[in-house]
């Protein structure tokens, strides 16, 4: 077993590893397409495509390095692509109504738990592709959890993986990369954080399959009840 005795920070990913996005959004999408009766896509659907494309702005905002638009921008050109796609029309009401649900994201049950049992031995810190003040309102009043610090990837101006969202994150808490450990349930997240020094616990939430690469996760689990099991 993977010996984390040099460990002093866990680095938490929000979306989709500590907020529950697809059970959050899924209602409000639902919502959404029965106000278009025509769209012949199930709640379920639109939420895989539009996730998949949100991940692709991201990877092209920062590849093209254009300058950041930020967290919610990508997700809104990723509805506009993802609404055109099922021959939806793109209006302003439309956009405001899916978009809504992002306000009201909720953890998965177990987490709160395991943060009162890991912060007993790490530093419990968010670093996330979410904007700043998007970021201090999700932890505030739908994660309500303390954590030692909140980074955003808007400081560097680049989506992770990029490695200098990693390595700033590690010298912005004033430790060396090999005493952060990335927690995240993409994949990419881990992939990115182990090949800058980071340690890395997959939480596989979704039972998907791990890139081919060298940078494998350190451990892998399915929730944050196993990750605390695993890492104390």
């Amino acid at each position: 077993m993977t010996n984390f005795v040099a460990t002093k920070a866990l680095t938490f990913d929000l979306f989709g590893t500590i907020l529950d996005l697809g059970g959050s959004l899924t209602p409000f999408i639902t919502e959404s397409l029965d106000a278009h009766a025509a769209a012949d896509v199930s709640a379920d659907e639109f939420w895989e495509q539009w996730r998949y494309r949100q991940r692709i702005e991201q990877y092209q905002d920062t590849i093209m390095m254009l300058g950041h638009s930020g967290y919610l921008e990508t997700v809104r050109r990723a509805l506009h692509y993802t609404l055109r796609r099922n021959s939806i029309d793109v209006l302003p009401d439309t956009i405001k109504a899916f978009m809504r649900g992002w306000e009201q994201l909720s953890p998965f049950p177990e987490v709160l738990a395991a943060l009162s049992r890991l912060q007993s031995r790490y530093r419990l810190v968010i670093l996330s592709n979410g904007d700043t003040s998007f970021l201090d309102y999700l932890v505030r009043e739908r994660v309500s959890w303390d954590f030692n610090d909140v980074i955003s990837v808007t400081s560097v101006g680049a989506f992770k993986p990029h490695p200098a969202v990693y390595r700033a994150a590690a010298r912005e808490l004033g430790l060396e990369v090999n005493e952060c450990l990335m927690v995240s349930a993409n994949s990419f997240d881990i992939v990115g954080a182990r090949a800058c020094g980071y340690s890395g616990a997959f939480v596989n939430r979704y039972l998907l399959p791990y890139e081919e690469t060298p940078y494998q996760p350190d451990v892998t689990v399915g929730d944050f009840t196993a990750l605390a099991d695993a890492l104390l």
